[in-house]
């Protein structure tokens, strides 16, 4: 494995409560989670972006069911390499919708 990679979800998000609870589930996550490096939410923007240490389709899953879990909706998201390039966008569909 070489470097970190960030995941660019863009979320629908319109008020600071839609924020906090994208906020709050992330937290979670990392706190549980060793291969999540760090995250940030942001209103103004509608992203959330959470950079990791692991690739994995399994990880990648797991955070996307978190932020859908609140209600917000995931609209696309685009993976990024340590220096913010974009490698390719990632579907946001998951298996079981």
């Amino acid at each position: 494995m070489s470097g970190s990679y960030t995941y660019k979800f863009d979320v629908t998000m319109t008020c600071g409560g839609c924020s906090g609870a994208v906020d709050r589930v992330l937290k979670r996550l990392k706190e549980n989670e060793s291969n999540i490096l760090s995250y940030t939410v942001l209103l103004e923007d509608k992203t959330a972006n959470v950079t990791v240490d692991d690739e994995s389709p399994a990880l990648y899953e797991k955070i996307l069911r978190t932020i859908k879990k609140t209600g917000k909706g995931v609209n696309s998201c685009v993976e990024l390499d340590s220096n913010g390039n974009k490698i390719r966008d990632v579907d946001v569909v998951l298996k079981d919708e």
